[in-house]
């Protein structure tokens, strides 16, 4: 099974996508962490990266969609795979069926993560982490035991920049401009399943396995 995760920052993509993986038994495939692998590992397509990189400039499409490309070619994507925040825009996604097309391989279900935008505001906005041992922890749904000291080492917990409101508004205009087209893009094809984001994440992810069952019987 080929699959895509779409939805805002902090809707809960990463923590799904690693959990059907292990269901499923098929990679997680998240753009960031394959770049940084094939640079480190000299592949063709990451030693091109490397050179927009280290000038300081961003990685093209056409670069990051042969380092996925290189990636889906690894034996344990022989079964399926699924891409955790990639395509960011209609360009990537074009780009991307190009690409699947000479694979002989297409996308099968697109899971778009939907949540309300202030209820991810306060999600990410209440995140903290330990100076020390890195620890996380949340204001409202998982708090340390005294406020802003960490259980484990007693360090002080800090909120990263990225979680800040201020960045996260900034992030969430960049989505909707950019990233939310793809809703359209993948409807279109009659792939999209939206996949509420908010409760447990137990119950989301029973939300997701049920949704790809039902489908699985509905196109057999």
């Amino acid at each position: 099974m080929n699959l895509i995760f779409l939805g805002p920052p902090g809707a809960g993509k990463g923590t799904q996508a690693s959990l059907l993986s292990k269901t499923l038994n098929i990679p997680q495939i998240s753009t960031g962490d394959i770049l940084r692998n094939s640079v480190r590992a000299g592949t063709p397509m990451g030693t091109r990266a490397k050179l927009f990189m280290d000038s300081g400039s961003l990685v093209p499409d056409e670069v990051v969609v042969g380092i996925v490309e290189e990636r889906l070619q690894a034996a344990d994507c022989n079964n399926g795979f699924i891409l955790d925040g990639f395509p960011r825009t209609v360009a990537q996604a074009d780009a991307l069926d190009v690409m699947l097309a000479r694979l002989g391989r297409q996308i099968e279900f697109v899971l778009s993560m939907t949540v309300d935008d202030e209820k991810l505001l306060t999600r990410i906005s209440g995140r903290r982490m330990c100076e020390k041992c890195g620890k996380g922890y949340h204001l409202v749904f998982d708090p340390p035991k005294e406020a802003g000291i960490c259980d484990l080492c007693g360090a002080k917990l800090y909120q990263r920049d990225d979680d800040k409101v201020e960045t996260m508004r900034k992030r969430l205009d960049e989505y909707y401009e950019k990233t939310a087209p793809l809703i359209d893009y993948y409807s279109q094809k009659m792939i999209l399943q939206p996949i509420p984001g908010t409760g447990a994440i137990e119950d989301i992810q029973n939300s997701i396995e049920k949704v790809l069952k039902g489908s699985l019987r509905d196109n057999s």
